[in-house]
């Protein structure tokens, strides 16, 4: 899908301020991280889509994928609250041995963060430098070219890719962010991956093994 779009002027200026970027700062993720989402998750195998909002900023968390870390790394708040929840919904008490969602991807799941880079120790550094018009159009083309697919909105920043997304076509599930600040403001109890699952059975689609981790 990015193969596409990155043929677009905005999409080429990007990558130019990057490459810059890069001469003087640190900045995450690595570069051949950057497009993971799209290399791990295919657009003819997207199922579900969960919108986060700019990249981990701290050194080798970042690798390309919302919510998730590279393996080793210590497990984010946010995340952490995503197992919680994910564990309440399902009435489990699985022990996940690290914040790498690469599983998920690998079976449709969709983890997309709104701003692809940002500069070390510096969060939301690069909301500015023409992601939002990327990932837009990213959304609107799973919303024009898919179906059935079942997206995911955690917190305001999600939630304005809504517009872009036909409900007649897909699903929305909407609820707080996970991280600390918002969690108790709908995250928690939402049931968002058992409705999703419930949502992808009814539209005769294989549903997530959500507690599926690589080794």
């Amino acid at each position: 899908m990015y193969y596409i779009l990155r043929k677009k002027k905005y999409f080429i200026d990007i990558m130019k301020f990057l490459a810059q970027e890069r001469l003087k700062k640190v900045i995450y993720p690595k570069q051949k991280d950057i497009f993971n989402a799209f290399l791990l998750t295919k657009f003819h195998n997207i199922k579900v889509v969960i919108l986060g909002q700019d990249p981990y900023f701290s050194q080798n968390q970042a690798h390309g994928l919302s919510f998730s870390v590279s393996k080793g790394c210590t497990i984010p708040a946010s995340l952490k609250n995503i197992y919680k929840e994910l564990n309440d919904d399902f009435k489990k008490q699985h022990a996940f041995q690290h914040g790498c969602l690469k599983n998920w991807a690998n079976q449709g799941v969709f983890l997309l963060n709104t701003i692809l880079t940002v500069e070390s120790k510096k969060p939301n550094s690069h909301n500015k430098i023409g992601w939002n018009i990327f990932t837009d159009k990213v959304i609107s083309m799973i919303n024009l070219y898919k179906r059935s697919v079942v997206f995911l909105l955690w917190g305001k920043q999600a939630q304005k890719k809504e517009k872009f997304i036909n409900t007649n076509n897909h699903f929305i599930l909407k609820t707080s962010h996970p991280s600390p600040l918002s969690v108790h403001r709908g995250f928690f109890g939402c049931k968002h991956f058992s409705k999703t699952n419930k949502l992808l059975i009814q539209n005769k689609i294989k549903p997530i093994d959500w507690f599926m981790q690589s080794k």
